[in-house]
């Protein structure tokens, strides 16, 4: 697919890199067109380096072959994001004096716009009647979302992930390709009902503070949109998540979410969602304890060091593969750090023994690696553990290597 991902000048553009990189590791021909100020905050070699073609602002540039116009009418999919206001208000108003203006105009495919922007020019009635204006001529607004802004201010007006405006953008498009799979085109689940869980579970231990890991939910979600994208009709069961994560799974049709908050809620929903699932992918950061007695009040510092006394959490991996129906699948994650890739997969052998699910996916952690980034880095085991597939990249990229592993695993 040729995707033209421009560029505007907001600080939200270094997570743009993250998209671009995403759509090329899965085939697609990506061509960047930055604005000036775009190139303020990211320049034009990382663009062109992780595009793997030339970037311009200018429309005076490959004049003999007409790339000002080239590039829109050759687009399948345009994705601008950042979008600023200034952008939507040039969009708006038809306004082309540069080359990501220009392709815009030229272009007939599907476009999407990821706003970024402080949240008071967010709700301006200026920038809301241009948002309205492009909507009711067809442009696609994926978020802002509702979260920490540059500056130390909150708010409406955070970009939306990558991963998020990837999965948007490729069901927008209607277009399939090996790696991102649309479910119009491939459907390749169809026909089945898919129970994912996602994000950190946290154990109160008064009623302000409690025990959780760093958790984003990002894996789990891109595992549900993936798999509804493939045509499977899908239950979601999220424990906590960063803001604006669960934005497009809660917009999916095909996607239903339930949210919890501890281990137990979990447990429960799970097992529920398991019950009626073809599929049940654990990918949920369980926390392994809790608390024997929540305190009813505060603790407080006057009152001396509290004493926690903790008490494990059920396995709900082992127990959802001790309740497994015949010719269910059940995949288990397994966070795992490790100084060494043998000592990785040595980790995840022994925790397939132990849990007996059909497939495991084994992902390293660290305090920069895993957790709350975009990326992932997994081997997928099975049972016996015998390496059956790796796969590094994006989330969404390893969401799909999972479900290409539960398909070649399924009759």
């Amino acid at each position: 697919m040729f995707v033209v991902v421009g560029v505007t000048g907001g600080i939200a553009a270094y997570k743009t890199v993250h998209l671009v990189r995403a759509l090329v590791t899965n085939g697609h021909e990506v061509h960047v067109v930055p604005t000036e100020n775009a190139l303020r905050f990211v320049g034009a070699t990382t663009w062109e380096a992780v595009s793997r073609h030339p970037v311009t602002t200018s429309v005076h540039d490959d004049v003999s072959e007409v790339r000002h116009v080239a590039l829109g009418t050759s687009a399948d999919l345009v994705i601008i994001a950042p979008a600023t206001a200034n952008t939507l208000a040039k969009m708006a108003a038809g306004i082309a004096d540069d080359l990501l203006g220009v392709t815009l105009l030229a272009t007939a495919a599907p476009v999407v716009v990821a706003p970024a922007m402080h949240t008071a020019m967010w709700e301006h009635a200026a920038t809301q009647a241009n948002i309205a204006a492009l909507r009711a001529r067809g442009v696609h607004v994926v978020g802002p979302v509702d979260g920490p802004l540059t500056g130390g201010d909150a708010g409406p007006g955070r970009m939306t992930e990558p991963d998020e405006i990837l999965s948007a953008a490729l069901r927008i498009s209607d277009v399939a390709v090996r790696g991102i799979v649309d479910a119009t085109a491939s459907g390749d689940l169809s026909g089945l009902t898919v129970a994912v869980s996602t994000g950190g579970t946290r154990e109160p231990i008064d009623p302000v503070r409690y025990l959780g890991n760093r958790s984003s939910g990002r894996q789990g979600t891109a595992l549900a949109l993936a798999a509804a994208d493939r045509g499977a009709e899908v239950t979601l069961v999220a424990a906590h998540v960063d803001d604006g994560v669960l934005d497009a799974a809660l917009r999916h049709p095909r996607i239903t979410v339930a949210r919890v908050s501890t281990a137990a809620e979990l447990q429960e929903g799970m097992t529920d969602a398991a019950a009626r699932a073809d599929v049940v992918v654990m990918v949920a950061a369980v926390a392994d304890y809790r608390v024997s007695a929540v305190a009813p009040t505060k603790l407080r510092k006057e009152d001396g060091v509290p004493s926690l006394d903790l008490v494990p959490n059920p396995d709900i991996l082992a127990g959802l593969v001790a309740s497994r129906r015949p010719g269910q699948i059940v995949v288990g994650f397994a966070a795992e750090t490790a100084s060494t890739d043998a000592e990785l997969v040595e980790r995840g052998r022994r925790k397939a023994a132990r849990k007996g699910a059909d497939l495991l996916v084994v992902n390293r952690v660290d305090w920069d690696r895993g957790f709350e980034g975009v990326d992932n880095d997994i081997l997928i085991m099975d049972a016996d553990g015998e390496i059956l597939a790796e796969a590094s990249g994006s989330k969404r990229t390893v969401a799909d290597a999972v479900w290409d592993a539960v398909i070649a695993r399924r009759p």
